[in-house]
């Protein structure tokens, strides 16, 4: 039985993109008894696998946690399946309001202790004795009563980017970390406040609501569905979003815009802007904002240290990353004292900019993965690559693609095939030809097909 995935990120984009199909991205939870959560997950995977699913999911002895994509017109098989679980059927879906067919790149489903790592002992209250579920139009109506506080249960580098208007933002990196935060902050308020929350999908609310009814609020309510279902209702009733700027999401795209409110601030250059990214340097992999002139000029990295190490050979990076304990190190949401123009804590609804407007749709690529990557000449600019399948020849067009480098697109106007000038490489090839840009042992050859 096959479990795990056995393709690149870099084969399954190309698959993708070959194929034409439209891919959904979705997602859904649900709390409920599993007796085997292993046997579960496994199952699984092997319902899903043949339907293309991609994405990442939870499950744990108290239910599951999924965020995935998958072909449109596989869509009704999933639903099918899904509802020959019990628990599952006629569970709603969250449909992503903004769709990209790369936001999950492989199929990802983990056993874990608990589907959202709150930190909380269940035993010791009522799961079950959740908040009232609100929604869009409701919510709405009760943001209005002066005697509502609305907070916000997701972390500092969700709600930077976007948040409900006069939400208490608070400034924490895990879920975990928030609840004895808000708690504390509002403990003079659990008799005589209605107690609005919210999240991505609702999920967070979930349990939030029951531990803080349990803590004594009396008046607690949550947004059905969480951020992804208000903005669906808010489209499809025409009401007004009071949610502005993105709502941050957990796969490839960072982030969906709601409204055209930019709220946020490029972290290194102050612009407004409200585009997440990685730092490129493995050893860092901070996630913060960052605008196209900063990625550009800092080649997708967070400081002048991570650009000084994303220009040493491939080797060299390696050696200075051994040893080290890299749990401690990657992926960091966004705290360092490095970014000048981080906002955390209380945020402002003002809005920085309006979005422009995106024009059309993203056009295809057709493209055929033909090598990889193998050095860089600095001095002479110079790119060398392995030709895997296929050929390359003079006045092809290409594309390389990387982590790093994103995608560049030129023609080739020369070529030396194993340190020799010639017109033609085929595969088990060395070439090498000039490039205006550092290429990474991590990037891959394509050719662009007319």
């Amino acid at each position: 039985m096959q479990l795990f995935n056995t393709l690149s990120a870099e084969e399954r984009t190309a698959l993708i993109e070959d194929s034409g199909k439209q891919r959904l991205t979705l997602s859904f939870y649900a709390y409920s008894h599993i007796t085997d959560p292993k046997q579960f997950r496994d199952s699984l995977f092997l319902a899903w696998n043949p339907l293309e699913v991609l994405g990442r999911i939870y499950v744990a002895k108290e239910g599951i946690n999924a965020q995935l994509s998958l072909p449109a017109d596989h869509f009704y098989q999933f639903k099918d399946h899904l509802d020959t679980i019990p628990f599952l059927k006629d569970i709603r879906l969250n449909v992503a309001v903004e769709q990209d067919d790369l936001s999950f790149l492989k199929l990802t489903i983990k056993v874990r202790d608990k589907v959202v790592a709150d930190g909380l002992d269940d035993a010791s209250f009522d799961v079950t004795n959740k908040g009232i579920h609100l929604g869009a139009k409701d919510f709405n109506q009760m943001l209005e009563d002066p005697n509502t506080i609305v907070v916000d249960f997701r972390n500092h580098y969700e709600s930077e980017i976007g948040h409900f208007r006069n939400a208490i933002t608070p400034d924490v990196e895990t879920f975990r970390e928030s609840l004895p935060v808000i708690e504390n902050q509002l403990a003079d308020y659990k008799e005589d406040k209605n107690l609005l929350m919210y999240c991505t999908g609702g999920i967070r609310c979930e349990k939030a609501s029951a531990f803080f009814k349990h803590k004594g609020f009396k008046n607690v309510y949550q947004l059905d569905g969480g951020i992804i279902e208000y903005t669906r209702q808010v489209k499809a009733e025409g009401l007004e979003s009071k949610f502005i700027g993105k709502n941050f999401v957990f796969d490839a795209r960072l982030g969906e815009r709601i409204t055209d409110d930019i709220v946020a601030q490029c972290h290194q250059c102050g612009k407004p802007c409200d585009n997440h990214t990685n730092c490129a340097n493995e050893a860092c992999h901070l996630l913060f904002i960052q605008c196209d002139e900063c990625k550009d000029a800092m080649h997708n990295t967070c400081s002048t240290e991570c650009l000084e190490i994303v220009q040493l050979p491939e080797e060299e990076q390696k050696a200075l990353r051994r040893g080290i304990n890299k749990g401690n190190m990657i992926f960091r949401k966004g705290k360092s004292d490095k970014l000048q123009f981080k906002q955390s804590g209380e945020l402002s609804d003002v809005a920085l900019a309006i979005a422009p407007k995106v024009k059309g749709t993203r056009t295809r690529i057709k493209k055929t993965l033909i090598g990889k990557g193998e050095h860089y000449y600095p001095k002479a600019q110079v790119g060398q690559f392995t030709i895997e399948q296929g050929e390359l020849k003079i006045g092809d067009r290409i594309l390389i693609s990387g982590p790093s480098t994103g995608e560049q697109q030129l023609i080739v106007a020369a070529l030396r095939v194993n340190g020799q000038e010639g017109s033609v490489a085929t595969a088990g090839d060395k070439v090498t030809f000039n490039l205006p840009f550092r290429i990474r042992l991590s990037d891959k050859l394509f050719k662009i097909l007319e």
